[in-house]
């Protein structure tokens, strides 16, 4: 097959997985029913969701795992960790066919949280190789779709478990257990691993097939905020859903009928464009030498870091804390949101978890969208400056949520879900540009690995106010009211002020690298 098609097909893969590999985000759709199978205390079921997280420690693992292994075989063990994560949780709880002590069910938990870093590393390592130029774009438009997974698995579990609130959440657990898998078999066949390819990266054939590609991501982004607050059929929601993610198959379709029809005429005309041996040989030699130079001059990394010496550059741990206390916040918050919406007397969990996918998936997007149609304009901010706009407005929504009101909290886990996607799609793009790409699948798993710090902590701090509140105002262990969380929102919202703060002095120390990418 053609260097030109197979990129394609390969990214149009990569929104298949991304759309099913965001199973942690649809934690507080059950969360409140998992609180009830398991009996356990609130302080208990932030150690489930910490321990989703702290499988992101390992995450390292699977970026050392692709540089010596087949990137499809990385795929299938991130779907393989999953499906034992979730399926044993799954037969324990639902099933009762085993029972299973709570530190075997933060294990599961945590080998769950894990295979979301391989299947990540797969995708990122894929899009940035297949695009390199793009590489902004390729990922930010990949991630984007994991935004989506929420979304999707809460119609999934209308369509097919919406008898009672016990059997949906038995089919979050069956489905966050076999749907990745599924995926990852589909699509395992389809990723390839390229060098940068001036032809691949640069040509109107790639500008032309990012357009078509934006507009139907938008499109989808569109619809699924459009049913997420217009009620409708959920089978009806499903159907739709599925047909926009077959719709990018057009691209990789239209570039091989394209190069099919090229080919014919090509042949047509060999006899006029054979060239002697020699020639040829030294034609090729020269386009390699250019494709090498067009790479090192249009990537604009600052420099290649290996993950061993990490530790060694301040720039790192500057970025290491923006993340913890920036991103890892909106993780937070959406492990925390079915809590937040019961103690406000909300019963709208899943529209909320809905919610909050959807606008995800348009924050995951507009980095790209912005990078691709305004890269060349000297008033586009840089990546730094770009999150420490992001963090100021999820300061804002933090503080909007002490507002009594069904409206506000719409309006800021709306706002939280687009600001907390667009920081997700954006520290990816700064892993690359500060330390390279020759090992960003170790290098970024290392700094999403403040996740399960920040998990922990700032989700302790919840359960504790939470469970202060419960016994002064609360029944049976929960807690009613707006007392329950305020104290937690004013905290989440001052370490998303210290992130923003953490990315000025990033893009201070590192202007002349943006002035010059610029």
């Amino acid at each position: 097959m053609s260097r030109k098609f197979l990129p394609w097909l390969s990214l149009v893969a990569l929104l298949w997985l991304q759309s099913f590999n965001g199973t942690n985000l649809s934690f507080p759709a059950y969360s409140s029913q998992l609180k009830e199978f398991l009996k356990i205390s609130q302080f208990k079921l932030n150690y489930l969701s910490f321990a989703s997280d702290a499988g992101k420690v390992l995450g390292f693992i699977s970026g050392i795992a692709a540089v010596y292994l087949p990137l499809p075989l990385v795929l299938l063990a991130g779907g393989s960790l999953g499906f034992a994560g979730y399926g044993l949780q799954y037969l324990s709880i639902v099933r009762k066919m085993f029972t299973l002590s709570f530190s075997q069910m933060w294990c599961l938990s945590f080998l769950a949280g894990n295979s979301i870093c391989w299947i990540n590393t797969a995708c990122y390592i894929v899009a940035i190789n297949s695009f390199p130029v793009n590489r902004q774009v390729a990922v930010g438009i990949t991630a984007s779709y994991q935004g989506l997974s929420g979304k999707i698995y809460t119609d999934m579990v209308h369509t097919f478990f919406h008898t009672s609130q016990r059997e949906e959440a038995s089919g979050y657990l069956l489905l966050n257990s076999l749907v990745p898998l599924v995926a990852c078999l589909v699509t395992a066949p389809m990723l390839i691993k390229q060098g940068a390819d001036k032809t691949t990266s640069s040509s109107n054939d790639v500008k032309v097939g990012f357009i078509v590609l934006f507009v139907l991501t938008i499109a989808t982004g569109i619809y699924a905020v459009a049913t997420s607050l217009v009620s409708a059929p959920a089978v009806l929601v499903l159907v739709g859903i599925a047909l926009f993610l077959l719709a990018p198959l057009a691209i990789p379709i239209g570039v091989g009928f394209e190069e099919l029809m090229s080919s014919r005429k090509t042949q047509q005309k060999v006899h006029d464009l054979e060239a002697p041996p020699d020639k040829f040989y030294f034609e090729e030699e020269d386009h390699t030498k250019e494709e090498e130079e067009f790479e090192k001059e249009t990537i604009g990394v600052k420099e290649e870091v290996e993950w061993t010496q990490l530790w060694k550059k301040l720039d790192f741990w500057i970025y290491f804390g923006l993340y913890l206390f920036g991103p890892t916040v909106g993780l937070v918050f959406m492990n925390n949101l079915g809590q937040i919406a019961e103690s406000r007397g909300s019963t709208a969990t899943s529209s909320l978890v809905a919610l909050s996918s959807s606008f995800g998936f348009f924050g995951r997007l507009l980095p790209s969208l912005l990078d691709y149609f305004f890269s060349r304009n000297k008033y586009m901010p840089s990546s730094p400056v770009s999150m420490a706009g992001s963090l100021v407005a999820m300061v804002a929504s933090f503080l909007l949520l002490l507002i009594d009101s069904d409206i506000a909290l719409y309006i800021s886990t709306a706002m939280i879900g687009i600001f907390s996607g667009a920081l997700t799609s954006l520290s990816v793009t700064m892993t690359a540009e500060l330390f390279g790409t020759k090992h960003f699948g170790v290098n970024h798993n290392i700094v999403v690995g403040s996740i399960p710090l920040g998990s922990f902590s700032f989700g302790l701090l919840a359960a504790k106010v939470y469970r202060d509140g419960a016994a002064l105002y609360g029944d049976d262990g929960k807690c009613f009211g707006m007392h329950c969380f305020q104290t937690t929102l004013v905290f989440w919202g001052m370490l998303c002020s210290i992130a923003a703060l953490l990315a000025a002095v990033l893009y201070i120390r590192n202007r002349k690298f943006y002035s010059q990418k610029s």
